[in-house]
């Protein structure tokens, strides 16, 4: 990515006016919970299918879930390891997702579960993730399950194989489309079969689920949750571009950027916007609001103004507006960017941003895991 390139200034962001979150395409004010879910929320989440995200169909014929053991478990006092291999079938054709399970050793559950989408290179054969960028042992501690799911399994992070996973096998027609599915979509459809994985297990507590993504993971997280109400928290960890932060103040990576760079990330459609990211018909604030009534966290670094942390922050500034005008919760982001000097964790609606660059460390997970609490306390 030539980054050398990227605004790093503030004074060159342009000034902006924003969809409004609250006005219909027909210039409807939306004012109660009726009119955002059976009107506004719709529009919206039509509007990133077409422009952004595309397509995630969700049909398919059936789905297998099988345990296989290959990896030796690295906490074997404290938590179970299961190896799960998810089969989906469609129109006479299958495809293997890998999900990795941990399980606490102690407790009976239910037990909350967290999942991290991931898509580091070194673990792209879906074998275990580090302790640090996915805290398992904390985790457990803290009497969570967590999963983990390799993109790689699902749809390669590559601009010429991306569709050789679900893409080719079960959804070839997507490919022909301009709003068709690609990478994110199938990360997305990914992360809706482990939640159906969880379901159908009374060991897993699913109205306590959240799922997180750092970076390109962490767009997809936003994505995915927005698409999926089975989530009761989503966790997208310097998300930048195409994630948290606001297209159109076009700061760090932006929307020519990301489109060329990655090419198969988004949908075709969205390559219309580059270096027009005005002429959009959503902006990144709008895709925080579809989360609601459910819990959002965006987190940001210091070190990582690639992700424009403070397009970040003003986007959940302005999409959390959604909890208190709409469902008549107090939630309130009343300091400016410069302003923050330690994490925001509140009912429905949090933020931080730490020192350090560009990672998901420990640092993350501890407000993550506190945020969630949060939460989980109100679900009886």
């Amino acid at each position: 990515m030539a980054q050398h390139n990227a605004n790093y200034d503030e004074s060159k962001v342009p000034d902006i006016t924003l969809p409004d979150i609250f006005v219909s395409l027909r210039g409807k004010l939306i004012s109660t919970q009726q009119d955002w879910e059976e009107i506004r929320r719709l529009e919206i989440l039509d509007l990133f299918r077409e422009h952004v995200y595309g397509n995630i169909p969700s049909d398919f014929d059936h789905i297998l879930y099988s345990e296989v053991q290959e990896s030796q478990n690295p906490y074997p006092e404290k938590a179970i390891l299961k190896e799960v291999n998810i089969t989906v079938s469609r129109n006479g054709k299958s495809h293997t997702m890998r999900l990795n399970v941990f399980l606490p050793k102690s407790g009976k559950g239910p037990f909350p579960i967290f999942l991290l989408i991931n898509y580091q290179p070194k673990y792209a054969d879906g074998k275990l993730v580090e302790e640090g960028y996915w805290p398992v042992s904390e985790l457990i501690d803290r009497g969570y399950a967590t999963a983990s799911f390799h993109g790689e399994t699902v749809a390669p992070d590559d601009a010429e194989r991306f569709s050789e996973g679900i893409l080719n096998t079960l959804y070839p027609e997507e490919l022909d489309k301009a709003d068709g599915m690609r990478t994110f979509g199938a990360w997305a459809w990914a992360a809706m079969r482990a939640m159906d994985y969880f379901q159908q297990d009374p060991i897993f507590d699913t109205r306590k689920s959240a799922l997180a993504g750092h970076s390109r993971a962490g767009k997809t997280t936003l994505w995915a949750a927005a698409n999926d109400t089975r989530w009761s928290v989503a966790f997208p960890n310097e998300s930048g571009c195409g994630g948290a932060a606001i297209s159109r103040r076009k700061y760090g990576e932006t929307v020519a950027v990301i489109n060329t760079s990655f090419p198969h990330w988004f949908t075709d459609n969205f390559t219309a916007y580059n270096g027009q990211e005005e002429d959009l018909p959503v902006d990144q604030h709008m895709l925080a609001a579809l989360i609601a009534p459910r819990a959002l966290y965006f987190a940001s670094a210091r070190g990582d103004q690639w992700s424009d942390p403070k397009g970040e922050y003003i986007s959940m500034q302005l999409g959390s507006r959604i909890y208190s005008e709409i469902y008549n919760q107090e939630v309130n982001f009343p300091l400016a960017f410069e302003e923050i000097g330690s994490p925001i964790i509140q009912p429905f609606a949090g933020y931080h941003i730490r020192e350090g660059k560009h990672n998901l460390t420990w640092e993350d997970w501890e407000h993550f895991i506190d945020f969630a609490e949060i939460q989980w306390k109100q679900i009886r």
